[in-house]
């Protein structure tokens, strides 16, 4: 998966999880929860869709590692690298 893909189905699924987000002004380095409002269970509605929308497994520990976008996109690239699934 390149960068430019991760980053397309994390804001996808952004969107899916905050409607109402807005996404154009959101700095790559922002922290996801506070910027876009998600409580807890937003959180972890969006981690399974990306985990469900790239194949990729996603545990709980590596939440902290998905708290911004850049971090997000950072994440999907490298475990799809790995070949975790």
């Amino acid at each position: 998966m390149t960068p430019e893909q991760s980053r397309e189905i994390v804001v996808a699924e952004l969107l899916r999880v905050g409607p109402d987000a807005e996404m154009d002004g959101l700095a790559p380095d922002t922290d996801l929860r506070s910027a876009l409002e998600l409580d807890s269970l937003d959180f972890q509605n969006l981690v399974a869709n990306l985990s469900r929308r790239t194949g990729l497994r996603i545990e709980e520990e590596d939440y902290e590692q998905m708290s911004t976008l850049d971090r997000c996109v950072s994440f999907l690239v490298g475990r799809s690298q790995q070949g975790h699934s």
